[in-house]
């Protein structure tokens, strides 16, 4: 990364500034497609990463500011530009939505349960619609935490609800955040491991926390305090996009070179009669849904010839392919 430096040695070597709308969209540009769980950068969000001290100050407005090109082009080079957003750039309530992934209404319920609390909140002037508006913005971190912190909640059934729907956490009450506790089982769940590994967490290390609540045999822990231990202790780690698989696809009948396939997101559910058909769905470009469409439309038919996805082993499909819906 180009470091930020003082404005006025970085305007001697400038070619000249870039506003925060050009540098936001070349920031966009990287974090590449779909960005479907990921709201676009925006030029105030070039303002945030300015005051973190990722680029340079160059003039024009703080909200909204000019930069130097070149260090744009060095952070959109680097691997970890979505955590790095996530961790500078607060979001509003329609960008936590899509970074989250759920519908704007869905997003409201978050809200209501006490799940997630502004961390501070800006005022915009709409002009001719109502005059100065204070709107709520939320940190990206804890948005993204969201699925593992919250692993009782059918995200996948979330995110897949159609306009119109009633949601699921219509039906859930609010607790209190100084009632909010989890057992030593729920600990395991947000961390993904059995709850033996979490006894032994408490066991060997002094700084895991204390009980808040409950019994010897059932103690009751502080979530969010539970959440700081197992990112300090990297136990878990903050999500900066979402679950890819590859596909690997052949014509049927050996009549062609195989394609790799991206699908984000991705759901195998498996038949449990021998003569059903296996379902898998997930999110994809345009261009590569049509691919698979006409790989499957074509004469010679098409097969999944495996399945790769993180964590798991990949999955050989020897059977047919063929493309259900697409919406």
């Amino acid at each position: 990364m180009v470091p930020a430096a003082d404005a006025e040695a970085v305007r001697v070597a400038l070619r000249g500034p870039a506003g925060a709308s050009w540098a936001a969209d070349r920031l966009t540009e990287a974090l590449g497609e779909p960005l479907r769980f990921r709201p676009p950068v925006t030029p105030a969000a070039v303002g945030h990463l300015v005051r973190a001290g990722l680029l340079t100050y160059l003039g024009g407005e703080t909200a909204c500011p000019d930069v130097h090109p070149d260090q744009v082009a060095a952070l959109a080079r680097r691997r970890d530009l979505p955590a790095l957003l996530d961790r500078h750039v607060p979001l509003g309530p329609d960008q936590a939505a899509r970074r989250l992934g759920v519908r704007r209404t869905d997003w409201t319920q978050i809200v209501r349960l006490g799940w997630i609390t502004p961390t501070c909140t800006i005022d915009i002037d709409y002009k001719r619609h109502g005059g100065v508006t204070t709107v709520p913005l939320y940190s990206a971190e804890s948005i993204a935490l969201l699925p593992l912190t919250r692993p009782t909640v059918d995200w996948h059934a979330l995110r897949t609800l159609t306009a119109g729907r009633r949601s699921p956490l219509t039906a859930l009450a609010p607790v209190p955040q100084d009632e909010d506790r989890v057992l030593l089982a729920e600990v395991a769940r947000i961390a993904r491991v059995g709850r033996a590994a979490v006894v032994n967490w408490r066991r060997h290390h002094p700084d895991f926390p204390t009980p808040a609540a409950g019994t010897t045999v059932h103690p009751e822990f502080d979530r969010s305090t539970v959440v700081e231990w197992l990112l300090a202790h990297d136990k878990i780690a903050v999500p900066t996009g979402v679950p890819a698989a590859t596909l690997t696809v052949g014509p049927s009948l050996g009549a062609g070179a195989p394609e790799l396939l991206r699908m984000d997101d991705p759901l195998l559910e498996l038949c449990d009669d021998p003569e059903g058909e296996d379902l898998l769905s997930g999110w994809m470009t345009d261009t590569t849904a049509d691919t698979l469409t006409h790989l499957t439309a074509a004469e010679t038919g098409a097969s999944l010839r495996k399945l790769t996805a993180p964590g798991t082993t990949p999955l050989a499909v020897p059977d047919g392919l063929r493309v259900i819906d697409r919406f």
